[in-house]
């Protein structure tokens, strides 16, 4: 990357309106990104290790509590705010950014985003004294939250209800279950984890999910597997397995029965992990003009813009990016509760244009810059191999926003055919 390009365009583009507060925390972003995240990007993803020194930065400037509400000490981010500042993060180091995501989410989920839920009275009093609990961890302690979604069958895209258990016990829940992928597994001081309360004489309902901070300490919590994927490698997403794991009550990140709301109501709190694809789409075009034009170190002064193909192929990374860019932005200004139905197919058609054109402009790139891009002292191989990833991530991937997609567009709520 260059000076020229990363200190005077942020990933929203140089013309977007931004707050005074969305400036602040971008530049950060921004700064952390160039200066620390990407330095050591590449030695990260050699070795498939965990950017515990990204995260100690982001503690130490604050951005942990991005989303923390602003009277339990954190920047009160909203949804859009976040997106933007993930992608500014997912321009120098893509794992960072993806890992960010399952943090600051749980502190979204469990704070802005719950708060448009309807919950008696009895339900909020409760909610926001384990709002107070959590969210005084991230900011006075520091703590690092994960959000393990996977098991490996349908559950995690709302087909079918959580294979992880638990079962009421005095004070809270024992939890039995396996997740796989769980992100943060080496690093998470506790794991947001979805699972299905077992109610005595029913059958498992996804009406029953729950919501529940396991600490990593939790007697019974073991991290198993080994780690060495294609792409996103410094995420270290390995396995988590419950046996017998009791949680408290006050673990709860939302009240019993609110989470299938949530899903149900805010459907772009699933959409959270594009905006680290949106930064890598930046960033594979950020290198092929510098590239092009002679200024990365160690590929030679030569400059190589004045080629019609390397031209045309820019032009077509551009009108890619843009777009890409466009849809993203519209998308995290509709996030909001109970959105309307053109809203909510928006959000699954940016899911699926983002995550396909991410990999589609990383792979223009290496194409028009040459065998040199190929190489692991420069970043592009790392950007492919990083967006390549992106279409397989539940709860939406490429595929399923297809489905729902051309579903809901040609069936209303309760329709069927006879």
């Amino acid at each position: 990357m260059t000076e020229r390009l990363d200190s005077t365009m942020p990933i929203c583009g140089d013309d977007f309106a931004l707050s005074d507060k969305q400036q602040g925390l971008m530049a950060l972003a921004r700064q952390l990104g160039r200066d620390k995240f990407a330095p050591r990007a590449a030695q990260l993803d050699r070795d498939a290790q965990f950017p515990f020194a990204n995260y100690e930065d982001m503690r130490e400037a604050g951005l942990l509590s991005l989303c923390v509400p602003e009277a339990h000490g954190g920047h009160g981010a909203d949804y859009a705010t976040y997106a933007m500042v993930s992608a500014e993060i997912g321009r120098y180091c893509g794992a960072t950014a993806l890992t960010f995501n399952m943090h600051v989410c749980t502190m979204l989920w469990s704070g802005l985003l719950s708060e448009d839920l309807e919950m008696t009275p009895e339900q909020r009093r409760i909610h926001q004294s384990h709002q107070a609990l959590h969210f005084s961890r991230v900011v006075k302690d520091g703590a690092i939250y994960a959000q393990p979604f996977s098991e490996g069958g349908a559950a995690a895209s709302g087909a079918q209800p959580f294979g992880t258990i638990a079962v009421k016990a005095p004070g809270g829940w024992i939890v039995n279950g396996k997740k796989i992928f769980a992100s943060l597994s080496d690093a998470a001081d506790f794991f947001g984890v979805l699972c299905t309360e077992k109610k005595p004489g029913t059958d498992l309902s996804r009406r029953d999910t729950l919501y529940l901070a396991v600490p990593r300490t939790a007697q019974g919590l073991t991290v198993q597997g080994d780690w060495d994927p294609l792409g996103m490698r410094a995420t270290v997403s390995r396995n988590l397995i419950f046996q017998d794991v009791f949680v408290p009550d006050e673990a709860a990140l939302m009240p019993q029965g609110l989470y299938f709301q949530a899903a149900s109501r805010w459907p772009h709190m699933f959409m959270t992990l594009s905006p680290t694809y949106m930064g890598i789409a930046q960033a594979a075009y950020d290198f092929t003009v510098a590239y092009l034009r002679g200024e990365i170190a160690g590929t030679g002064p030569v400059k190589r813009r004045q080629f019609a193909t390397k031209q045309i192929a820019v032009a077509e990374m551009f009108i890619k990016l843009e777009q890409t860019r466009n849809l993203f932005l519209r998308a995290i200004s509709d996030a909001k509760v109970d959105p309307s139905k053109s809203a909510r197919l928006r959000a699954y058609a940016t899911q699926y244009t983002i995550m396909e054109n991410a990999q589609d402009i990383a792979r223009l790139a290496i194409r028009t810059c040459g065998g040199q891009s190929m190489l692991k002292s420069l970043p592009l191989e790392r950007l492919y191999r990083d967006a390549r990833c992106g279409s397989l991530m539940l709860p939406w991937t490429a595929e399923l926003c297809l489905d729902r997609l051309g579903r809901e567009a040609l069936y209303e709520p309760g329709e069927k055919d006879e």
